[in-house]
């Protein structure tokens, strides 16, 4: 495990632990951002934690040109309960993250000085939000880091149900329609697995991140 200094610098992922971290440290200023996933790497750690920073051994993602909406799923969105829009109301959005239950969590690894950087990042085009309304009131949404190829999802968070798989689907709709090759969910779990996730190499994720064609 790599331990960072005011160096930008990150190891190679293939140095990453069984489990997927790979250093611990640093900051999360807007250049070490960008430089991890730009690089396959991702911060993910509790408050009051030091800094983990991540690179799996398998990544969750989603191709959206193969992208197959259930029916009871695209049902729902033909009823068009929700209005969805992009880049609306950020803050709403990466706050809602923070502060929403979830079953089996105790707290969020969303602090406030992650709110802080990745507001940066929006304000610089880099973080993109997916809003999700119902009677012009804010029901559902998610956010994450946009490098033009490859869209690497952060949080999701629903008040009303369906909500967030509302959005996650117009997320790959945009995604697709923009000749995005892939998006990244990061991390297993059974709920992007439901809706339509799967699981690749970090090799062969590597090899799609790094390819600008």
């Amino acid at each position: 495990m790599y331990f960072l200094t005011k160096e930008l610098y990150f190891p190679p992922v293939e140095e990453a632990s069984y489990e997927g971290i790979l250093a611990v440290g640093g900051d999360l200023s807007v250049e070490r951002l960008l430089l991890a996933y730009k690089n396959g790497i991702f911060p993910w750690f509790n408050d009051n934690e030091p800094i983990l920073w991540w690179s799996p051994p398998e990544r969750m993602v989603v191709n959206p040109n193969d992208y197959k909406v259930s029916k009871s799923l695209r049902n729902i969105i033909n009823r068009n309960i929700f209005e969805v829009t992009i880049n609306k109301d950020f803050n709403s959005v990466i706050t809602n993250c923070q502060n929403i239950e979830r079953k089996g969590q105790n707290g969020t690894w969303i602090t406030n000085d992650i709110i802080k950087s990745y507001t940066k990042l929006h304000q610089l085009g880099k973080v993109m939000s997916v809003e999700v309304w119902q009677d012009n009131e804010l029901v559902g949404g998610l956010y994450g880091v946009d490098l033009g190829h490859v869209f690497c999802g952060e949080s999701m968070f629903s008040k009303v149900p369906n909500a967030s798989k509302v959005a996650f689907v117009k997320l790959i709709e945009y995604l697709k329609t923009n000749n995005y090759k892939l998006l990244d969910c990061q991390i297993h779990n059974d709920h992007l697995e439901k809706l339509g996730a799967f699981e690749i190499s970090r090799a062969t994720f590597m090899m799609i991140l790094k390819s600008t064609n």
